[in-house]
């Protein structure tokens, strides 16, 4: 149990497209210099122009490997609802790790000794020089794919609105786009908001007026209601009273007192 709730903890992830090109041209980088300076086993038999045209055809090579996965993850973060996971991140290290090495050694045969007699065995290759290079190269790609997540995750948290509960009550934090409304309930709030593909809603001890005065993106359309305009769809009258209708087919009353100004604005919304 303790193993699966691991692999299935969020991990910081990025899936900016731009920040993992950034990444990969890094890593073509960081192969090409630990190659140079290394020279692992016949490395340094290539002459200088030698050197110039195989060792950054190298690094291209672990770039492709990296940008090849990248539809596959972007199919992955959208199949989980946008979710990275440890699990998701030690897939994405086994493929990677699959084909850059299958990649070296077709890139060594039929590129770097192309119709040699004895070319060296498999395993000598990967003991004594992919292996090695992918302890040395692995560390980088874990390192860049880390960062640009927790810098990501920073900043949508940077984003977030805190709506706060009175006393010991827990508040919660969320997008402003993913707040849909908020609904008065004695003494509490229910806030409705997506999580996911889902709209959850949670109690928080407050009172309506005063976060509806706290956060000015928010509309008061009712005594017992305020809305995102964000999330208005249409409009809608049932038996004489007007309704708006909001994301996930939530509607809400809106009152005479605040009929105009809602009109006002969520016509405006939607122009």
């Amino acid at each position: 149990m303790k193993k699966n709730s691991i692999l299935n903890t969020k991990y910081p992830f990025d899936s900016s497209l731009k920040h993992h090109i950034i990444i990969a041209l890094g890593l073509a980088l960081w192969i090409f210099i630990f190659l140079y300076f290394t020279e692992p086993l016949d490395v340094n038999e290539f002459r200088d122009t030698e050197k110039l045209i195989y060792l950054p055809l190298y690094g291209l090579l672990g770039a492709f490997c990296y940008v090849l996965f990248l539809p596959l993850q972007s199919y992955l973060f959208h199949k989980n609802d946008k979710n990275w996971f440890v699990k998701t991140e030690l897939l994405f290290f086994l493929i990677f790790s699959s084909v850059s090495i299958l990649a070296a050694r077709l890139f060594y045969l039929y590129v770097i000794v192309p119709g040699e007699p004895n070319p060296y065995t498999l395993w000598y290759h990967l003991k004594s020089i992919i292996f090695p290079a992918l302890l040395t190269i692995l560390p980088i790609v874990i390192f860049g794919r880390f960062a640009f997540g927790k810098y990501k995750n920073k900043k949508i948290d940077e984003q977030k609105i805190e709506i706060k509960g009175k006393g010991n009550y827990e508040g919660l934090r969320v997008l402003l786009n993913d707040l849909i409304c908020i609904q008065s309930s004695d003494n509490y709030i229910e806030v409705f908001y997506v999580s996911g593909k889902d709209v959850k809603k949670t109690l928080i001890r407050n009172k309506l007026s005063k976060v509806a005065a706290e956060f000015s993106d928010l509309l008061r359309v009712h005594r017992s209601y305020i809305i995102n305009p964000y999330h208005f769809k249409q409009w809608k009258t049932e038996k004489g009273k007007l309704f708006a209708e909001l994301s996930s087919s939530i509607f809400i009353p809106i009152s005479n007192t605040y009929k105009n100004e809602v009109k006002s604005v969520l016509n405006s919304t939607t122009e």
